[in-house]
């Protein structure tokens, strides 16, 4: 599969979310307070999306190709980089 084409998986995939989860700060919100709370800490939105990229590579490492890792990638990176415009 070409890259154009994982990436407009992953814009698919983030126009999904819109429609399920709403706006993705706000989503993305709600997120920050349930982990914030767990880690006893702070963070941030941003933080949530990119952590959400460690963990899709973290999927990687299995040994096993499985391509919609790579498309959640690049739909998290996106949405980490949409987020931290907004910052």
């Amino acid at each position: 599969m070409l890259a154009e084409d994982i990436c407009r998986r992953a814009a698919d995939l983030i126009g999904d979310a819109r429609a399920r989860y709403g706006e993705l700060q706000a989503a993305h919100t709600r997120i920050v307070a349930l982990w914030s709370a767990y880690l006893d800490r702070p963070i941030g939105a941003h933080d949530v999306a990119m952590m959400m990229v460690l963990l899709k590579v973290g999927c990687t490492s299995s040994g096993t190709f499985n391509l919609d890792d790579y498309v959640d990638v690049a739909a998290h990176a996106g949405i980490a980089a949409e987020l931290a415009e907004d910052v």
